[in-house]
This record gives structure tokens, sequence and C-alpha cells, in this order.
């Protein structure tokens, strides 16, 4: 008859090490040999305790997912092979070593599995192999991107748009996984500073924290190498060195929406971190709460640490901006200069410094100094493309809510003063601010006649001659027409 598993004597190991190899085997012809040598190749036998089997996996987070996903399993076919088993332990022991493909059996052909020899006694046949030391994984180098070294805390410009997520960056570069900062991810627009700063983050600690390992990458990097480790199966090294780093960035996630299994890669390695008390700094173009396609329980988990947002720059930060950028070329630009790009390149600081870079060229190549002309003249297809599209029907609706007039006086009938002159106003600055035709305008302005609008623009022209305030008046509504 056959002895129940908690009693089992020494001379039984054999069937125990037999038995556990046909598991393995089962297991690897249901799941198929890329998923069996990811997970499950990792598991060691630690022994048998009464009801209770013990397994060794080398990492918690290798654990967790073991147990949430073949737990149930794992306790079925040990109860297939030994009816008296009532649960399966799946622990985290850092000696835990791979058992050979031997010790696993043969797929198709378990039964023909060698064990070992009764006589070493079952305590020594199912302890855990001891595993070489070796030092911790590094991120290998065509892994990660290279940081720019231009990219740091002393080339950021600070202003009231980026101050609190610059203060947030600090506090995770002087002290990783700070409570409430982990993960810290990092949101706002095109060309706004989201890479300089994590850039700023990896330098400074390297610089104060040499020992921490950083690995920084794109989004779109990780899913190419996660992709390359599935298909040169190979997805345990992908996995063991990035939960080997210290501090973990991940560039633009939103280039993961729908990347699914990317995604679920990602969420595990998140997890493993965090559970190592390991810092993960997160940049995208949205809040966590705003990414669609991103699975809820890890958008939930991107915003449980410190979410900062960069808003868009203000005239001040961009001028500021471009002020410290002349100093660090070492060239005087007049302030007027400097002003014109300011005002009129307002969406992406990107564009800013490429727009002064490329004034900056021209000048130096042609010897010719730098003047507000020559900004227009060297620069003008990419000021062209950020002059704000002024429609007429924003002119009018602006003229007539500055003069308290209604909408509609713009094309009725009405001939008094306070209705006409803001009607004037804002024929001559249809004429300035688009390219309509002056036909096309006085269709806009009731089915007036061209020479309605000709009138109208000499006469507001004669005016801001003759009278300074008005003159004023007309250029205050042109501002904030084109701002």
């Amino acid at each position: 008859m056959e002895q129940e598993v908690g009693t089992l004597a020494p001379q039984a190991s054999a069937q125990i090490v037999s038995g556990w190899a046909r598991i393995r085997g089962r297991l690897r012809e249901e799941v198929g040999d890329s998923e069996y040598k990811s997970w499950l190749r990792q598991m060691t036998l630690h022994g048998v305790d009464g009801e209770e089997v013990v397994i060794l996996l080398p990492t918690r987070f290798m654990r967790d997912w073991v147990s949430s996903h073949y737990g149930d399993r794992l306790r079925a076919l040990w109860q297939a092979e030994f009816p008296a088993v009532r649960r399966v332990e799946i622990r985290v022991s850092q000696g835990a070593a791979p058992e050979s493909d031997a010790a696993a059996g043969t797929i198709g052909a378990p039964d023909d599995v060698v064990a070992e020899p009764a006589e070493r006694g079952l305590a020594e046949s199912l302890s855990p192999r001891p595993a070489e030391a070796r030092p911790a994984a590094e991120p290998r180098s065509d892994w990660v991107a290279p940081l720019e070294g231009r990219f740091t805390f002393d080339t950021f410009i600070v202003g009231k748009p980026n101050e609190f997520a610059h203060a947030c960056a600090r506090r995770v570069a002087e002290r990783p996984a700070f409570p409430g900062f982990n993960p810290l991810f990092l949101y706002g627009g095109v060309g706004l500073g989201k890479t300089h700063l994590m850039h700023s983050i990896a330098w400074a600690i390297r610089d104060l924290q040499p020992a921490r390992t950083v690995a920084y990458m794109s989004a779109e990097k990780f899913m190419y190498r996660f992709i390359a480790a599935l298909r040169s199966q190979n997805t345990m090294e992908f996995k063991e060195t990035l939960r080997a780093v210290d501090v973990l960035m991940i560039d633009d996630l939103q280039f993961l929406i729908g990347k699914d299994n990317t995604q679920e890669e990602f969420f595990h390695t998140f997890n493993a971190l965090v559970d190592q008390g390991k810092q993960i700094v997160v940049s995208s173009d949205k809040p966590p709460s705003d990414l669609a396609g991103i699975e809820d329980r890890l958008r939930t988990r991107l915003g449980c640490g410190m979410v900062a947002d960069i808003h868009a720059t203000t005239y001040e930060l961009r001028l500021s901006i471009l002020e410290a950028k002349a100093a660090a070329a070492q060239v005087a630009v007049p302030p007027r200069v400097l002003e014109l790009l300011a005002h009129k390149i307002a969406t992406n600081i990107r564009e800013l410094e490429g727009a002064l870079n490329r004034l900056l060229a021209h000048a130096n190549l042609f010897g010719r100094p730098v003047t507000v002309d020559s900004a227009h003249e060297v620069l003008h297809d990419l000021l062209r493309a950020h002059e704000k599209r002024v429609s007429i029907e924003d002119i009018q609706k602006r003229v007539a809510e500055h003069y308290n007039i209604r909408l509609t006086d713009m094309s009725s009938a009405r001939r008094a003063r306070s209705v006409a002159r803001p009607r004037q106003v804002a024929m001559y600055l249809a004429k300035q601010l688009t390219q309509r035709s002056l036909p096309e305008i006085g269709r806009r302005f009731g089915n007036r006649d061209h020479t309605t609008v000709m009138h109208a623009v000499s006469r507001v022209s004669e005016l801001m001659a003759e009278d300074a305030a008005f003159a004023e008046d007309v250029s205050l509504l042109r501002k904030m027409l084109e701002t």
C-alpha cells in the first residue's frame, strides 16, 4: 500500500523526486516551452511537511506570479501524484536555483527520469542546490538610452509653469523612493521639459549616490527590448536585469497605449521594483487618469505616488530661457530679438531653442549682427507657422465685447456712431490680421460693398494717427487677438 507523503521514510526520496519530475513535465506540456522557461523552470522543491509541499522561487515577484497563475494547477497535480497533499506553499529563497532538465523530467516520457540515489536521504535530495554568488545585474548599454550631458538641474530654467515638477524631481534625486514620491509621474505637452527633468534626476543620482544603478529608456525602447526577449525566449534576462536596478525611468509612457503584453510586463516590473523599495520615474503627455488605452490597474498604480504637471510656458519663462541660452552661447543678442521669439514661439521650448540656435548660426556663418530684421528674414517660415490664425468671427466677437455692443450690430444696418466706429475697427483688424479679400470681409459685415471696407480701413488709420488714445485702444485689441 502506498505510504502517505507526510510519513515518507528517507528511502522514499526517489519516489518524491520522480513525482516532482512528472509534475514539472506535465506543466511544461500544458504551458509550452517559452512560458515554462520564463516562469516555471525556476522552481525548486524544498521539501514535504505533512500535507504541505514547499516550493522555492528566487524572487518575490516570481513567487506572486506563479502563485496567482499556477498555484491551483500545482496543487491539483501534486494531489494526483500524492493524494495526501492538501497545500502547495510557494516561498522566496535567494538561494534557490533552477533544477536541471534531468530533474525536471522529459516531456512525453516523465517516467524515464533518472532519480537521485535513495540512500542520500529525503532531506538532502530535496534541498535547494547552492547558487553561485553573482553581482547585481547592470542594465545593458544597448538597452538603456544615453543621458544628454546638457540636461541637468543647473541648466533647467524654473518658472511658475514648472516649479512644482522641478521641486518633485529634486526631491526624488536627493532621496529616491521617498514616501509619497514613488512613482514620480511627470506630464505635460511636447517640448515643455519633461525629458530634461528626467535626465537631471539621473545625473544627480549618479553624482550624489554613485552606487545606485539607474536605467533610463523610452517606453518604445522598453517595448522593443521586451519583444526581442520574447522572440529569443530570453525573457528571464530581461526581467532580472530591469528588476535589479535601483531607479527605473520610462519616458513617453503614452506609447504603451494599446500594447497589452508590454503593459502587462511593465506592470509587473513596476510592482517588483516598488516592492523592493526601488524608485520609478515616468513621463507622459497626459495625467494617468486621462491615459485611455492603459489598463485600469496600471493607471491606478501610476497615480498612487506623486503626479506633477508642467504647464504651458509663460512669456516671462520663455524670455528667461532664451536669455540663459544666449548667455551660455556667449553671444550678445538684442533684447528686442529675444522678446520677438518669446512672443511668437509660445508652444514648444525645443522650437524656441532651435530658433535661437538657427539665428545665431546664420549670424556666425555670414558675419552679420543679430537684429529684429534678420530674425524675421531667417525665421520667416517658423514665425509664420506660429502666427495665430484669427478669424473674422473672432475679431467681431472681441471688438463687440470691448466696445460693449451686440455681436449682431457688426452686420446690422445701424449707423449710430457708437456702433459704426466699432464696426470700422473690426473691418480694419480683419484686413490686418486675416488673408481675406475686401469683398469677402464686406460680406461678413452684413453684405457690405468692398468700398465700405476700404473706407473703414482708411478712416481708422487716420484716427490712429490723430488720436493717441484711440491708437492705443486699437493696438490693445490687436495684441489681444494675436496672443
